[in-house]
């Protein structure tokens, strides 16, 4: 293995205590995940996965049976994690989608603006992944149209004057913020994510 794969397990390799409780196909989850998101997709190989799980390649293929069906699978792991953001703002503000709507720009924000933060995994995955047919494209296009559909559900529910355009608006201002906080820091322009999200919001709900 490289000198660059071996940081990359080094970084991301399970405490062996808790590795030895965990199914296999969890660890390969788990170890997965972190080395594409801290690293990216395509600069990790399945070695280093294996090796970071404290297994090897034949059971990581036992459990996926590519590389690329074990990239969608974790994609498919953030999304629901992603849309249980959703599920707390609801039970945070039942019945008030302004509120929510307001309680996604801070939770968002506070992602923006955490330096260890490397933006959202399934955008940065469409970045890396140019294959149309790729498994994992279907995972990301899915998630970001239901991302988007809940921000037009609670726009109509809150009463904006142009709902669709309201979901538009804002799934581009977060779209273009997680780029522009990997490219110049939680303390640059992405500082004023909440303040144009607010005003994008106030000026559908007048």
């Amino acid at each position: 293995m490289s000198r660059d794969n071996s940081a990359v397990v080094q970084d991301s390799a399970l405490p062996l205590a808790t590795s030895e409780k965990i199914p296999p196909r969890a660890r390969v989850l788990t170890a997965a995940r972190e080395l594409f998101y801290r690293h990216g997709i395509r600069s990790v190989g399945v070695e280093a996965i294996a090796e970071a799980a404290g297994t090897n390649k034949m059971t990581l293929y036992r459990h996926f049976a590519s590389k690329d069906e074990l990239i969608a699978a974790c994609l498919r792991e953030f999304a629901q994690e992603a849309d249980g953001v959703w599920a707390r703002l609801e039970a945070a503000h039942p019945g008030d989608a302004a509120a929510q709507l307001r309680g996604w720009l801070a939770a968002v924000e506070r992602r923006l603006t955490d330096p260890g933060d490397r933006g959202c995994a399934l955008a940065n995955a469409a970045i890396e992944i140019a294959e149309k047919d790729h498994p994992a494209r279907r995972v990301i296009e899915a998630f970001k149209s239901h991302q988007r559909e809940r921000l037009a559900a609670l726009a109509r529910a809150a009463g904006a004057a142009e709902p669709e355009a309201l979901a538009d608006n804002l799934f581009m201002l977060v779209e273009g913020a997680r780029v522009c906080a990997q490219s110049t820091g939680p303390k640059g322009p992405v500082c004023q994510f909440v303040r144009t999200g607010e005003a994008l919001i106030a000026a559908q709900l007048r």
